[in-house]
């Protein structure tokens, strides 16, 4: 993006610059239209359990990362929304509005009891999608469906273990002298 001028798009388009900023003011309005088309959020899948529901929107953004045009130019709208505040407030939209239907099922999962109402949504979706899109951007390993899989079981089980794991261990270490106490030492005031 840092390399799209308003000049570039005038000469590509084979039209004149006025008529360019008469529908956009600047360069940032231009990508940020151009930018909002860019995808759009998946309707709320509901196959009655957190897993399945999970599947459903895994599965369509990991066939996105390998086959749709956004993945490809989202690097470059995170550039440039760390030098615009403009397109940063467009990549938030984008990026909330793709996360809502993550935040919806995990909701809904945890009105239904499936998993802990502690649990943070935000760090479900990171161990979602943190795999798939390091593959795509770092380590350009294939996303295919085996990776896909493992990691929608392992958040799935995370998800679902994290409320008994986190009470024993919470029980565990409200029990447990703290350190001072164990070494017979107590804290001067």
């Amino acid at each position: 993006m840092s390399g799209v001028s308003i000049d570039d798009v005038a000469r590509n388009s084979g039209v004149a610059k006025t008529t360019i900023y008469r529908h956009w003011p600047s360069r940032s309005a231009l990508l940020i239209d151009a930018c909002s088309r860019i995808g759009g959020p998946q309707a709320v899948p509901d196959k009655g359990n957190f897993g399945g529901d999970l599947r459903v929107l895994t599965t369509t953004v990991a066939e996105q990362l390998r086959t749709a045009a956004w993945p490809a130019v989202l690097p470059s709208i995170i550039d440039a929304a760390e030098r615009d505040s403009e397109i940063a407030a467009m990549q938030s939209a984008l990026h909330e509005g793709n996360m809502a239907p993550f935040y919806a099922i995990i909701e809904r999962a945890k009105e239904r009891g499936e998993i802990p109402s502690d649990r943070p949504a935000a760090d479900l979706i990171a161990a979602t999608l943190g795999p798939l899109f390091y593959r795509r951007w770092f380590s350009k390993e294939t996303i295919d469906d085996r990776f896909v899989d493992t990691v929608i079981d392992a958040v799935v089980k995370t998800a679902i273990e994290s409320g008994t794991q986190g009470a024993a261990a919470a029980d565990a270490k409200s029990t447990q002298p703290s350190p001072a106490r164990r070494s017979g030492r107590q804290k001067s005031r």
